[in-house]
This record gives C-alpha cells, sequence and structure tokens, in this order.
C-alpha cells in the first residue's frame, strides 16, 4: 500500500498540523483522494439514491448543487487543517464512488472517529474493507493515533461486519445514541487500539 482521506457535523477538538495533509492513499483497486469539485456528478449519483442515505446522518440528495455545498465543506476543512474525509476513486474507472473520513478528533486521547458512505452498485465487493483499511493503517502508521472507532445503526449489521474484518471489535451498544431521519437510534460501537493493530500486523 502506498501513501499517495454526508452532511455529518463533526465533533472534538483537533489540531491543524495533523490534518493539513490529506495524502493520497492508493490501495489495490482505490485511491483515497482529496475531493474536487468536479467529483460532484460522481457523489450526487449515488448520494441521492435512498438506501445509500438510510444509515447514514445526512439525506439523499437531490441536487448536484448539494453535492457541490459538500465538497466545498470538505475544501474549506482541508484548508484549515480540519478533521475531513477523502474521496473513494476506482481505479478501474476514475470515478468517485464514496467517501471515507474522520468524523472527529480528540486530541488529548489520541483518538479519532471513522465513517464512510459507498455507492450501491459498489456494495459486496470488499472495496470498503479495503478503504478502511488503508485509513485504520493511515491512523496509526502515519498519524500516530491511539485509537480509532466507528458506529454503525443495528439495521446495517453489513457496516459491522467490514469493522470486524478490519480488526475492530464490538464494544458496546449505544441506545438511542443519534437521531436519524426523525427517529432515534441504537448503534453498535467498535475501535481498534493501536497495541492491537500492531499485533495484528505482525501476525501477517
Amino acid at each position: 500500500m502506498k501513501l499517495l482521506y454526508g452532511k455529518r457535523l463533526f465533533e472534538g477538538s483537533y489540531t491543524g498540523d495533523l490534518f493539513f495533509s490529506m495524502p493520497p492513499i492508493e490501495t489495490e483497486r482505490l485511491v483515497l483522494r482529496r475531493l474536487e469539485m468536479n467529483d460532484a456528478p460522481d457523489i450526487f449519483n449515488y448520494g441521492r439514491d435512498p438506501e445509500v442515505a438510510r444509515h447514514v446522518l445526512w439525506e439523499a440528495y437531490e441536487s448536484v448543487s448539494e453535492s457541490r455545498s459538500y465538497i466545498r465543506t470538505m475544501q474549506r476543512r482541508y484548508r484549515l487543517g480540519e478533521p475531513s474525509s477523502w474521496g473513494i476513486e476506482l481505479k478501474s474507472e476514475g470515478r468517485v464512488v464514496g467517501t471515507i473520513g474522520y468524523m472527529w478528533y480528540q486530541e488529548e486521547h489520541s483518538s479519532a472517529e471513522v465513517g464512510y458512505s459507498l455507492a450501491r452498485d459498489q456494495w459486496n465487493r470488499g472495496l470498503m474493507t479495503e478503504a478502511l483499511s488503508a485509513v485504520i493503517r493511515h491512523s496509526f502508521e502515519v498519524l500516530h493515533l491511539n485509537r480509532v472507532e466507528a458506529q454503525h445503526e443495528l439495521t446495517n449489521p453489513a457496516s459491522g461486519e467490514v469493522m470486524k474484518k478490519c480488526g475492530m471489535q464490538y464494544e458496546g451498544t449505544l441506545r438511542e445514541r443519534l437521531r436519524n431521519k426523525g427517529r432515534y437510534v441504537d448503534v453498535a460501537l467498535y475501535a481498534i487500539l493501536r497495541s492491537e493493530y500492531a499485533a495484528r500486523s505482525h501476525r501477517r
């Protein structure tokens, strides 16, 4: 692996120095890279799908202007060195099929949360496992974090399977942790520690 990442509110403290560099990350089938304005049609194409939006904290897009607004938000965060997301580009097609990145970062605890979304026509191909594994590696080997966590709605167990494949451990269910599309939802919390990542990498 070479180092060449919706509308969710970001929280927690951060340091600009850590996130100013959002280098591209290349995997076997993907390039995780900063979003550009010409990615707006790609993001709209999958972001308008209600099934893609069902388990994330943003509504399905109704126009390409909404995807442009999202990209502008990410580009502002890039400039400020704030936690932000990479676009997930398919090498074979050169199009963006999802995003993955940091929802928040807590400097004093050296921990962060990762979130992601993926176009429905790319589900069940192992792409998100590939992307999340790359971001976990970046988190520990480049950003030197101690803990990386992620969460998913209980009604979206497939996301939990991705987390487990990447070495994250289930830590519990947070009841009505989030309000999503007018309802309170229970979420499962997963995390991986630096020590666990190191042990897992050593076994490979």
